[in-house]
This record gives C-alpha cells, structure tokens and sequence, in this order.
C-alpha cells in the first residue's frame, strides 16, 4: 500500500468540491479513531460541526494535512499555533489515522510533517493530546503522580519514541442526564448558601458587549490559573477580538454555546464562567468546555455554582440530550470534586504529552 502526505485546502462551505469532500474523509478518520481509542461514538463531530474552527483566524491559525491512499483522505495530521502573548513559542500538533490503516507508517510520516514545521518555525515547544485505553500491565504516571497510561500501549510507545515526555494525564467523564432532582437541590442550595455576594449570569450564542473584556481575561487566566501539571504552559493571551474572532466562526456552526458566568457584585466584574457546546441532535451529547473561577475568588463553592446552572440552562433550553462530556486534568480534584458531586463519571484518559525543540 502506498499513500501521500499533503497539506489539504479548508472549504469556505461543504459541497461537492474536491476540498470538501477531502475535509469530510479527515472528520471521518478522526472520527473512527476516537470511536475506537475511546469505545463510543459520543466524541464525534460533524464536518459542518467542525469547518467553521478551520476557518482562516488571526489568532489560532491551523493547519491541516492527509494522508491519501487510493484517493481517498484516511488520516490527519493538525498544526495549530498562536500569534500573540507568550504562547507564540508553542505549537499543538496532532495526528489520527483511520483504524483500517494503522501500523503502515502514516501515522509516523504525518507526525513528521507537522513536528517538521515546528522546527522551520523556531518553534520552542509541542504539545499533544493522546487518547489512552486503560489496560492491564505496567503504568506510566506523569510527574504529577495523578493518573497514569498503559506503558505498553501502541500510541506511549509511538509518542515516547519521538522524545515526548507524559506531563498531565486527563480524565475524560460522562453525566447522564437529567440529574437527580434532589441531589441536584441539595448541591445548588449549598452552593447557592455559599456565595451570596456573586451572582449569575446566562447567555446564548454571542456574549453581552459589557462581559467582553472580563470573559477575555477570564478566557486568559484558562492557562494560568488551571493545573497544567509538567506542560511548562505559557500564558495563552486572549483579547476582546479574539474571543469575537471565535464567536463569529461559532455562528455557522449548528452546535449552540451556552455560557454561565458568575460576577462578584461588589466589584461588579464577573470572576468565573463555564460554557456547554451543545449540538443539534437531542440523542447526542453536550460537550462541557472551559470552566474557570479566579484564584482570588475561590473557596465560595462557584464552580458548582457555574457547573449547576449551566446544567440548568441546557435542560431548560435544549432539554433532551442524554448526558454531557468533560475533560479535566486528574491532579485538579476542587474541580473533579465538583463533578463527582453532580454525577460524572470517568469513562476515558487523555495523555497530554509535551517536546521541548529548543
């Protein structure tokens, strides 16, 4: 068998375009590869999901490449950078292979495609998020001691062998939906007991203009204030025109935000938020993003506030969906705390692993 590696042209819109039908067989591949490294199909997206993150962006730009095998796309490899702040010194880089074309080099070719690039852009560091199946046999635990990876799986001994390092192990959980109405009373009234001096605030879709300057610093403190275990994570810089660069993208998505912030009235900033990706088909589920409350304000049980009320706000708005997926890095237990509380349950592990260039 013989394939070739090329970057692949994004579509402006999925038609009957060569780059869109392209695009279509990458979403597909990445699509079989979680299935399987994870045992369910609750991780995939669509390719009209997914486009509108690979449009152009000034400030996350994204590259994506193929593996073609009798003309058709069965793997990806993804480079995605910044253009701003200090973490203009790292790249992300991934790759996933269909499961019919495994362990015939593809995998290894893509990965140095988009190292390579890394090198010719000087850049200082990688880093990659690897899906793990735990399984019998000897563990590899990050330098944080929290969680672990199969030390003999396929995919450490592929990511060892290109000199990365195991520097946080996240743990992926599920919430079956709806939760139980009085333990989720009981975790709202404590919450609620424990933060009387902040309120909350929802959204759909586009943000408040008065939020925008409070959610990019919030959106900021994501890199800063989160367990980051051995990643050596620099402060990912966020700005007003970003986070309106990536809500303008979100609206031709047919996944709808659903955001929870928290504002410390006082001060009448808002000091927290979490947001809920939520897509069309109701027998699907949401996707839990980014969940942050400022070190200064913690202690007054808000990111269960947040985590409750944006529960709250699915099921009022789009109730239907049977759970909601979050990821979280197993040495953060204030927050696993939280989602064990509600409900969630481990289901999978990410490895999140980092290469120093330089």
């Amino acid at each position: 068998m013989t394939f070739e590696i090329e970057e692949l042209s994004i579509p402006e819109r999925l038609d009957d375009s060569p780059a869109a039908r392209d695009f279509v067989d990458s979403v597909e591949a990445r699509n079989v590869a979680y299935a399987v490294a994870v045992g369910t199909d609750e991780m995939s997206y669509t390719a009209e999901e997914l486009l509108p993150g690979w449009q152009p962006s000034a400030h996350e730009p994204r590259r994506l490449f193929g593996a073609r095998v009798d003309g058709r796309i069965v793997a990806r490899g993804i480079y995605e950078t910044r253009t701003e702040g200090d973490a203009v010194s790292t790249a992300w880089v991934g790759v996933q292979v269909h499961p019919d074309y495994t362990g015939r080099g593809i995998g290894r070719a893509l990965a140095d495609v988009v190292e390579g690039i890394a090198h010719d852009e000087d850049r200082e560091k990688l880093h990659a998020y690897v899906t793990s199946t735990p399984a019998e046999g000897p563990r590899l635990v990050p330098p944080t001691g929290a969680g672990w990876v199969p030390a003999e799986a396929r995919e450490v001994r592929f990511m060892l062998s290109r000199d990365y390092e195991l520097g946080q192990v996240e743990r992926g959980s599920r919430l079956p939906l709806p939760v139980a109405p009085d333990v989720f009373a009981s975790r709202l009234a404590a919450a609620e007991a424990a933060s009387a001096d902040y309120r909350v605030h929802l959204w759909q879709r586009r943000t408040p203009r008065e939020f925008l300057d409070d959610l990019a610093v919030l959106a900021t403190r994501m890199s800063t204030d989160a367990p980051s275990g051995a990643l050596d994570e620099d402060e990912d810089l966020w700005t007003v025109e970003r986070w309106l660069e990536q809500e303008e993208q979100q609206a031709s998505s047919p996944r709808v935000i659903l955001y929870a912030a928290v504002e410390h009235v006082a001060s009448g900033r808002l000091v927290g938020y979490t947001e809920l990706s939520v897509p069309p088909e109701r027998d699907r589920p949401a996707d839990q993003g980014d969940t942050i409350v400022m070190r200064e304000h913690r202690g007054h049980r808000l990111g269960m506030l947040l985590k409750l009320a944006n529960i709250a706000h699915l099921e009022e708005a789009f109730p239907g969906h049977p759970s909601i997926i979050t990821f979280n890095a197993e040495e953060n237990r204030p927050m696993l705390d939280v989602n064990e509380a509600v409900g969630f349950v481990p289901f999978t592990y990410d490895g999140a692993w980092h290469k120093k260039l330089r």
